[in-house]
């Protein structure tokens, strides 16, 4: 025997059917004409753009239109003063990455937590078959629903000012490392510190405080410490798996015999924070 909820949604579903059939309108073919209208005319808009660009661009002396310059500097793809962003509306995840640290947990913040509240957001429909519509006599709902608009809220701004751990934005770190290891004075070890910052190697490594510790990567902050010497640390930049059998990190190999020098020097200057 049917209860009570289930005769209101049956007497619900059949009035909406009853008004279907006497005021809407079948899907084909007016909202797929209204569909394809709409997509002819976001093609149209997006062909006038870049016409527009071109034109303008062309036919300006500097080479610069109304939407922009026609050419600019080719990608360099070795470039180490890049650091990569993902566009805004993924920075909640970005930051969300930070939280959530190699390898322990990182499989919370890239695969459990998206996946839980996408499969929530899916079967809400099932779960959830109240026909009430006020916002206020739905307290769960709404305070889900605000709590989850303030996390993404609070971790997109958070992910938008986030200074990251290598690149550029760690070169203004090499004076106070020199300072607080006693290089200062050293400008073959202050170039190679510069080096370190720009070449990405805090995205694996820490050195005094800053940095990551991915795949296992040690702490640089005292390993001129260890007494290994600069022959060993520009040969280990070159092939680290000749020095340390099984390593994961990549060969520095192409940045050259002068650079490999001046971060070896840096290295092996590193004996500590004074």
């Amino acid at each position: 025997m049917a209860s009570k909820r289930q005769k209101e949604d049956r007497a619900a579903f059949k009035r909406y059917k009853e008004d279907v059939q006497k005021e809407g309108k079948p899907f084909f073919p007016y909202a797929i004409y209204h569909d394809t209208v709409m997509s002819l005319v976001v093609v149209a808009v997006i062909i006038g753009l870049a016409v527009i660009w071109h034109e303008s661009a062309v036919n300006h002396s500097d080479g610069v239109g109304v939407l922009g310059p026609l050419y600019e500097d080719k990608a360099d793809p070795a470039t180490t003063n890049f650091v990569p962003r993902p566009d805004w509306f993924f920075y909640f995840l970005f930051y969300l990455l930070r939280i959530f640290k190699w390898p322990e947990t990182v499989v919370l913040g890239t695969v459990g937590i998206p996946t839980l509240l996408l499969v929530l957001l899916i079967m809400l429909p099932f779960y959830d078959r109240r026909p009430e519509r006020l916002i206020l006599r739905r307290p769960v709902a709404t305070v889900a629903a605000i709590l989850v608009v303030l996390a993404m809220g609070v971790l997109t701004y958070k992910g938008a000012t986030a200074k990251e751990a290598l690149g550029s934005e760690t070169v203004g770190q090499v004076p106070s490392w020199a300072k607080e290891q006693g290089f200062a004075d050293d400008p073959v070890a202050v170039a190679g510190a510069t080096l370190f910052a720009e070449s990405g190697c805090l995205n694996c490594h820490t050195y005094l405080g800053a940095g990551g510790t991915n795949l296992g990567a040690p702490d640089l902050s005292a390993e001129g410490a260890k007494g290994r010497g600069i022959e060993w640390q520009v040969a280990h930049l070159k092939d680290p798996s000749s020095k340390t059998p099984g390593s994961p990190m990549p060969s520095f190999a192409a940045l050259g015999d002068e650079n490999l020098l001046k971060i070896a020097t840096f290295l092996e200057a590193s004996k500590g924070a004074k």
